[in-house]
């Protein structure tokens, strides 16, 4: 099957960014449709690696989410970094770490004033219990949420 070129995303720090904002993170596996990260070793690589992040101030992860082919995350950055950098320095080390092949770019959306984080980080839970994955919410293990007895 041929490959797929995909349009280059801008990820140069909108205005808002020089001076800190919250994202909306998705970054996809290479291959699509087959269960690369919801494993116990691959998922805790990404968790520690976040987590890592989070303590020594890369960003403020506030929820990182697993689905078996990509993940999503909420995340905020102080405009120290660019975020592509911050995103391009994570997919490497945990492609190393993991084995995990990442797509060549990632999707971010910047949370503007009048959307609110608790709105995204409930969408992006209900992610496995739209996809069919699960039953119930709670029952998905593959979330990472800093400061929260959900810590896996």
């Amino acid at each position: 099957m041929p490959r797929v070129l995909r349009k280059q995303l801008d990820h140069t720090t909108h205005f808002a960014g020089r001076f800190g904002a919250v994202y909306f993170i998705t970054i996809c596996c290479d291959a699509r449709g087959t269960n690369q990260l919801c494993n116990e070793r691959i998922s805790k690589v990404l968790f520690d690696t976040a987590r890592i992040y989070h303590e020594r101030d890369r960003w403020n992860l506030n929820l990182l989410l697993l689905m078996p082919d990509h993940l999503h995350a909420l995340i905020g950055i102080d405009g120290r970094d660019s975020l592509s950098q911050v995103m391009r320095d994570y997919k490497r080390i945990t492609a190393k770490l993991a084995g995990v092949q990442w797509q060549r770019n990632f999707f971010d959306h910047r949370l503007r004033h009048d959307e609110s984080l608790a709105e995204k980080f409930a969408y992006i839970c209900q992610n496995p219990l739209r996809a069919g994955l699960i039953r119930e919410q709670q029952d998905w293990p593959y979330v990472f949420i800093p400061h929260s007895e959900f810590r896996r």
